[in-house]
Protein backbone atom coordinates (compact mmCIF):
# COMPACT_ATOMS: atom_id res chain seq x y z
CA UNK A 1 0.00 0.00 0.00
CA UNK A 2 1.43 3.40 -0.85
CA UNK A 3 1.17 6.87 1.05
CA UNK A 4 -1.70 8.60 0.05
CA UNK A 5 -0.91 11.93 -2.61
CA UNK A 6 -2.70 13.93 -0.17
CA UNK A 7 -1.67 13.88 3.36
CA UNK A 8 -3.53 16.35 6.07
CA UNK A 9 -1.16 17.22 8.78
CA UNK A 10 -1.69 18.71 12.64
CA UNK A 11 0.95 20.84 13.12
CA UNK A 12 1.14 22.22 17.03
CA UNK A 13 -2.56 22.45 16.36
CA UNK A 14 -2.87 23.82 13.38
CA UNK A 15 -4.08 21.68 9.77
CA UNK A 16 -2.86 21.36 7.07
CA UNK A 17 -3.22 19.98 3.77
CA UNK A 18 -0.64 19.12 1.46
CA UNK A 19 0.59 16.94 -1.62
CA UNK A 20 3.22 14.04 -0.41
CA UNK A 21 5.50 15.82 -3.07
CA UNK A 22 5.79 19.04 -1.51
CA UNK A 23 6.75 17.22 1.38
CA UNK A 24 9.55 15.08 -0.06
CA UNK A 25 10.57 17.47 -2.00
CA UNK A 26 14.26 18.38 -0.76
CA UNK A 27 16.70 15.61 -0.49
CA UNK A 28 17.89 14.81 3.19
CA UNK A 29 15.03 16.13 5.11
CA UNK A 30 13.22 14.76 8.29
CA UNK A 31 10.05 14.67 5.85
CA UNK A 32 11.49 12.09 3.34
CA UNK A 33 12.54 10.30 6.35
CA UNK A 34 9.02 10.19 8.12
CA UNK A 35 6.71 9.90 4.29
CA UNK A 36 9.13 8.88 2.29
CA UNK A 37 9.53 5.15 3.12
CA UNK A 38 5.96 4.76 2.81
CA UNK A 39 2.51 3.73 4.83
CA UNK A 40 4.34 1.85 7.33
CA UNK A 41 7.16 4.47 8.74
CA UNK A 42 4.30 7.13 8.72
CA UNK A 43 2.27 5.06 10.45
CA UNK A 44 4.91 5.73 13.43
CA UNK A 45 4.12 8.95 13.70
CA UNK A 46 0.97 10.38 16.62
CA UNK A 47 -2.44 10.94 14.56
CA UNK A 48 -4.60 13.34 16.15
CA UNK A 49 -8.76 12.24 16.89
CA UNK A 50 -9.25 13.16 13.40
CA UNK A 51 -6.66 10.68 11.90
CA UNK A 52 -4.43 13.25 10.83
CA UNK A 53 -0.54 13.09 11.42
CA UNK A 54 0.56 15.13 14.22
CA UNK A 55 4.14 17.01 14.49
CA UNK A 56 4.17 18.35 17.35
CA UNK A 57 5.68 22.09 16.54
CA UNK A 58 5.09 25.64 15.60
CA UNK A 59 1.85 25.59 13.81
CA UNK A 60 2.16 29.21 12.86
CA UNK A 61 5.95 29.16 11.61
CA UNK A 62 5.30 25.51 9.58
CA UNK A 63 3.18 27.82 7.36
CA UNK A 64 6.73 29.15 6.11
CA UNK A 65 8.31 25.73 6.00
CA UNK A 66 5.63 24.60 3.19
CA UNK A 67 6.02 27.77 1.30
CA UNK A 68 9.84 26.83 1.09
CA UNK A 69 8.81 23.27 -0.22
CA UNK A 70 6.81 24.62 -2.60
CA UNK A 71 9.07 26.56 -4.59
CA UNK A 72 12.49 27.58 -3.17
CA UNK A 73 13.81 29.62 -5.78
CA UNK A 74 10.53 31.94 -4.88
CA UNK A 75 10.36 32.12 -1.60
CA UNK A 76 11.02 34.95 0.33
CA UNK A 77 11.83 35.21 4.10
CA UNK A 78 9.30 36.28 6.42
CA UNK A 79 9.48 40.27 7.27
CA UNK A 80 8.81 39.76 11.03
CA UNK A 81 12.11 40.60 12.14
CA UNK A 82 15.16 39.00 13.93
CA UNK A 83 12.85 36.81 16.49
CA UNK A 84 10.76 35.09 14.11
CA UNK A 85 13.78 34.31 11.16
CA UNK A 86 15.64 32.77 14.21
CA UNK A 87 12.40 30.96 15.12
CA UNK A 88 12.34 29.82 11.89
CA UNK A 89 15.82 28.88 11.90
CA UNK A 90 15.59 26.24 14.78
CA UNK A 91 12.44 24.64 12.62
CA UNK A 92 14.36 24.26 10.06
CA UNK A 93 17.22 22.53 12.01
CA UNK A 94 14.57 20.59 12.94
CA UNK A 95 13.18 19.27 9.71
CA UNK A 96 16.81 19.00 8.22
CA UNK A 97 15.88 21.80 5.41
CA UNK A 98 19.84 22.82 4.35
CA UNK A 99 18.24 25.05 2.00
CA UNK A 100 16.05 26.58 4.12
CA UNK A 101 19.24 27.62 7.01
CA UNK A 102 21.22 28.59 3.91
CA UNK A 103 18.84 31.28 2.96
CA UNK A 104 18.56 32.15 6.11
CA UNK A 105 22.11 31.94 7.04
CA UNK A 106 22.82 34.91 3.78
CA UNK A 107 19.84 37.03 3.86
CA UNK A 108 19.95 37.65 7.75
CA UNK A 109 19.45 40.84 9.26
CA UNK A 110 22.49 43.31 9.19
CA UNK A 111 24.00 46.78 8.91
CA UNK A 112 25.73 48.54 5.91
CA UNK A 113 27.37 51.69 5.68
CA UNK A 114 28.61 53.05 2.47
CA UNK A 115 30.50 56.38 2.30
CA UNK A 116 32.32 58.45 -0.33
CA UNK A 117 34.41 61.26 -0.71
CA UNK A 118 34.15 63.78 -4.09
CA UNK A 119 33.90 66.98 -5.35
CA UNK A 120 32.32 68.82 -7.49
CA UNK A 121 32.63 69.25 -11.41
CA UNK A 122 32.00 72.40 -12.64
CA UNK A 123 31.50 73.66 -15.94
CA UNK A 124 34.68 75.17 -18.21
CA UNK A 125 35.96 79.01 -17.01
CA UNK A 126 35.12 78.08 -13.75
CA UNK A 127 31.11 78.81 -13.67
CA UNK A 128 28.96 78.99 -10.82
CA UNK A 129 26.45 76.14 -12.09
CA UNK A 130 27.46 72.73 -10.69
CA UNK A 131 27.65 70.02 -13.72
CA UNK A 132 27.88 66.57 -11.94
CA UNK A 133 29.46 65.11 -8.79
CA UNK A 134 32.78 63.67 -8.84
CA UNK A 135 33.70 60.65 -6.72
CA UNK A 136 37.00 59.02 -6.44
CA UNK A 137 36.05 55.89 -4.60
CA UNK A 138 32.75 54.33 -2.54
CA UNK A 139 33.55 52.82 0.61
CA UNK A 140 31.73 49.90 2.51
CA UNK A 141 31.62 49.21 5.94
CA UNK A 142 30.54 46.41 7.89
CA UNK A 143 30.15 42.44 8.50
CA UNK A 144 32.31 41.24 5.84
CA UNK A 145 29.92 38.00 4.79
CA UNK A 146 27.34 40.51 4.40
CA UNK A 147 29.37 42.74 2.16
CA UNK A 148 30.66 39.62 0.22
CA UNK A 149 27.11 38.50 0.11
CA UNK A 150 25.42 41.95 -1.54
CA UNK A 151 28.14 44.04 -3.45
CA UNK A 152 29.83 40.37 -4.83
CA UNK A 153 32.15 41.04 -7.46
CA UNK A 154 32.17 44.76 -7.21
CA UNK A 155 33.44 44.30 -4.18
CA UNK A 156 37.28 45.38 -3.67
CA UNK A 157 39.02 43.68 -0.76
CA UNK A 158 42.12 44.66 -1.60
CA UNK A 159 43.14 47.04 1.34
CA UNK A 160 42.13 45.20 3.70
CA UNK A 161 45.03 43.83 5.74
CA UNK A 162 42.93 41.09 7.27
CA UNK A 163 41.84 37.96 5.66
CA UNK A 164 40.26 36.09 8.65
CA UNK A 165 37.01 34.63 9.52
CA UNK A 166 33.78 36.29 7.28
CA UNK A 167 32.31 37.14 10.74
CA UNK A 168 34.66 40.08 11.64
CA UNK A 169 33.52 43.60 10.71
CA UNK A 170 35.76 45.72 8.15
CA UNK A 171 36.12 49.19 6.92
CA UNK A 172 38.53 48.99 4.37
CA UNK A 173 36.64 47.80 1.64
CA UNK A 174 35.43 49.69 -1.54
CA UNK A 175 33.63 49.12 -4.60
CA UNK A 176 35.48 48.79 -8.02
CA UNK A 177 33.07 51.25 -9.51
CA UNK A 178 32.01 54.97 -8.57
CA UNK A 179 27.90 54.40 -9.37
CA UNK A 180 26.02 54.95 -5.86
CA UNK A 181 22.92 54.36 -7.38
CA UNK A 182 24.11 50.93 -8.88
CA UNK A 183 25.11 50.07 -4.50
CA UNK A 184 21.78 51.30 -3.54
CA UNK A 185 20.06 49.44 -6.18
CA UNK A 186 22.37 45.93 -4.94
CA UNK A 187 21.34 46.68 -1.50
CA UNK A 188 17.65 47.57 -2.02
CA UNK A 189 17.66 44.24 -4.18
CA UNK A 190 18.78 42.41 -1.13
CA UNK A 191 16.52 43.87 1.41
CA UNK A 192 18.42 46.92 2.96
CA UNK A 193 16.66 50.41 3.38
CA UNK A 194 18.95 53.23 4.12
CA UNK A 195 17.92 54.53 7.92
CA UNK A 196 20.31 57.80 7.95
CA UNK A 197 22.62 59.67 6.61
CA UNK A 198 25.12 62.32 6.67
CA UNK A 199 27.33 64.62 4.62
CA UNK A 200 29.90 67.50 4.86
CA UNK A 201 32.04 69.80 3.06
CA UNK A 202 34.92 71.51 3.15
CA UNK A 203 36.89 74.46 1.25
CA UNK A 204 40.30 73.64 1.33
CA UNK A 205 43.49 75.36 0.07
CA UNK A 206 44.60 75.59 -3.94
CA UNK A 207 47.53 73.97 -4.41
CA UNK A 208 49.86 75.63 -6.77
CA UNK A 209 50.82 72.84 -8.64
CA UNK A 210 47.76 71.82 -9.96
CA UNK A 211 47.80 69.71 -13.61
CA UNK A 212 46.49 71.52 -16.63
CA UNK A 213 42.87 72.10 -17.70
CA UNK A 214 42.29 71.09 -13.61
CA UNK A 215 39.74 74.25 -12.39
CA UNK A 216 41.08 75.71 -8.96
CA UNK A 217 37.34 76.10 -7.86
CA UNK A 218 36.51 72.80 -8.22
CA UNK A 219 39.76 71.43 -6.77
CA UNK A 220 38.93 73.88 -3.86
CA UNK A 221 35.55 72.15 -2.61
CA UNK A 222 35.27 68.76 -1.03
CA UNK A 223 32.40 67.05 0.51
CA UNK A 224 32.12 63.30 2.46
CA UNK A 225 29.10 61.37 2.45
CA UNK A 226 28.06 58.08 4.48
CA UNK A 227 24.59 56.22 4.17
CA UNK A 228 23.43 53.95 6.38
CA UNK A 229 21.72 50.79 5.54
CA UNK A 230 19.68 48.16 7.72
CA UNK A 231 17.94 44.83 7.09
CA UNK A 232 16.19 43.43 9.61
Amino acid sequence: MAMPEVVELNVGGTGYVVSLKTLLAEDGSWFQEAFGAGPDTAALLPHDSQGRYFIDRDGTLFRHVLEYLRGPAAYALPTGGVLEREQLRREAEHFRLAGLLELLTKSGPGCITVGYRGSFQFGRDGLADVKFRKITRLLVHGRVALCREVFGDTLNESRDPDHGAPDRYTARFFLKHVFIEQAFDMLQEQGFRMVGSCGSGTAGSVSENLKPGVDTEENRWNHYNEFVFMRD
